[in-house]
């Protein structure tokens, strides 16, 4: 194996860990490459081409083995264990992000929560409190904290980050429409549902 995947095959990968999980959590324990194709929109020869790529995971006409897949997969994105986050805003997106399971089913620990405003400091969000924001580089450091996640107004989302980076953070995941500008050695996520709907729109209308 390379020792670091191409965009591409990382991003795939990440969607078919997504399937898998939630086919486990279905009760399913064998899943067929055109099965795992449906859910996800990309080819079944290409997801049996990225998947031999790392090993022998299926037998044909029988498929894979979800829990033994899911485990390899883990193994591929550098995955396993538990990573511990900061999510920056404790609004109505905070509130969503930290109350999700998702996180803590990819072995994701929301660590901390940030906000500034003097009303939800003390707030259990989750199975977090929300902290005092100048707490944030503290906090990165005691609880060995590498993504910080922000929830915050575009208009707030550049001066979190630069915190987060003089904190130590390496990894930001932007859940507001502000271009972040940042180090070359930090790596910047930006999730935008509209993009992400027009995106899907274009490939089922063309």
């Amino acid at each position: 194996m390379a020792d670091r995947l191409t965009v591409g095959v990382a991003a795939r990968l990440s969607r078919y860990l997504q399937v898998l999980t939630q086919a486990r959590k279905m009760g399913k324990q064998r899943i067929s490459s055109q099965e795992i194709a449906e859910y996800t929109n990309i080819n079944a020869t290409q997801i049996r081409r990225d998947l031999s790529a790392f090993g022998k995971f299926g037998k044909r006409g029988v498929g894979y083995n979800i829990d033994s897949l899911l485990g390899e997969i883990r193994k591929i994105l550098r995955t396993q264990g538990q990573h511990n986050i900061a999510l920056i805003g404790a609004g109505r997106l905070g509130q969503a992000i930290a109350s999700s399971p998702i996180f803590a089913e990819h072995g994701i620990n929301i660590a901390a929560v940030f906000d500034k405003d003097p009303a939800k400091i003390g707030d259990a969000i989750g199975n977090v409190v929300v902290s005092e924001y100048s707490g944030l580089a503290d906090a990165v450091r005691d609880k060995n904290i590498i993504v910080g996640v922000l929830a915050v107004p575009a208009s707030s989302a550049q001066f979190a980050a630069t915190d987060l980076v003089a904190a130590g953070v390496k990894i930001i995941f932007n859940y507001s429409e502000a271009l972040l500008e940042t180090p070359a050695d930090v790596t910047v996520h930006t999730s935008n549902p509209a993009v992400e709907l027009l995106y899907a729109l274009y490939f089922h209308l063309t």
